[in-house]
């Protein structure tokens, strides 16, 4: 089993991940912003800085199906007091391989610090990249355990015709050689349809902690 999250992380990407026993493991924070869950199959990965044994005092009290434990709503809410942090959501955690070539359509790199997905995107990702295209805009960044993640926006006169597809499939373009992460709300079931389309696999599900 790797030890830390980055190496958990790069290993899920490979197709390689940890042992499905029914266990979780505790891993330190990649960095400050950003603890949480990750449940792969039959096993779950909580990176936090919190003490290790209160974590497992904690799942052992809920008295649920222990492989559902982590994601347990009791857990997330303990978790969030512990650490003074929040969650949104539970999201769907999917990985694209890079891809050569070049991104199909016209996308022009946004330079413009204050554009709005700019000043978004960095309240949770580092080194953020911006494209607009007709009708949408596609981000990368640096994000949980400094994976590379991607997020979207199509407008709405620009759906149904693709462009979703297009970008997520240009994100593994403009990868330069790694994997590329998404995070996707379970029941945004279009963009699941688009990430899954573009080829990326789901792997597991992620509850991600964020300081207000």
């Amino acid at each position: 089993m790797a030890e830390s999250l980055r190496e958990i992380l790069d290993a899920a990407a490979r197709g390689v991940f940890p042992a499905a026993d029914g266990g979780t493991s505790v891993v330190p924070q990649f960095g400050g912003r950003d603890a949480g869950v990750i449940a792969f199959t039959a096993h779950s990965v909580v990176f936090t800085d919190e003490d290790e044994g209160w974590v497992r005092r904690t799942l052992a009290s809920l008295g649920c199906d222990p492989l559902a434990a982590t994601m347990n709503a009791r857990f997330l809410a303990a978790f969030a007091e512990r650490t003074g942090r929040a969650t949104d959501t539970i999201d769907v955690l999917l990985t694209g391989a890079p891809l050569p070539g070049r991104p199909e359509g016209a996308l022009e790199e946004v330079a413009d610090p204050g554009h709005p997905r700019v000043v978004a995107a960095r309240r949770r990702r580092d080194g953020v990249r911006v494209w607009a295209a007709d009708g949408g805009v596609l981000v990368l960044g640096r994000g949980v355990g400094g994976r590379l993640e991607v997020a979207v926006e199509v407008a709405e006169g620009a759906r149904h015709r693709g462009l979703g597809r297009r970008l997520v499939t240009a994100a593994r373009q403009l990868a330069g050689g790694e994997a590329v992460w998404a995070q996707v709300s379970a029941g945004n079931a279009r963009s699941l349809r688009a990430f899954q389309a573009a080829g990326y696999r789901p792997v597991g599900s992620e509850a991600l902690f964020l300081r207000p």
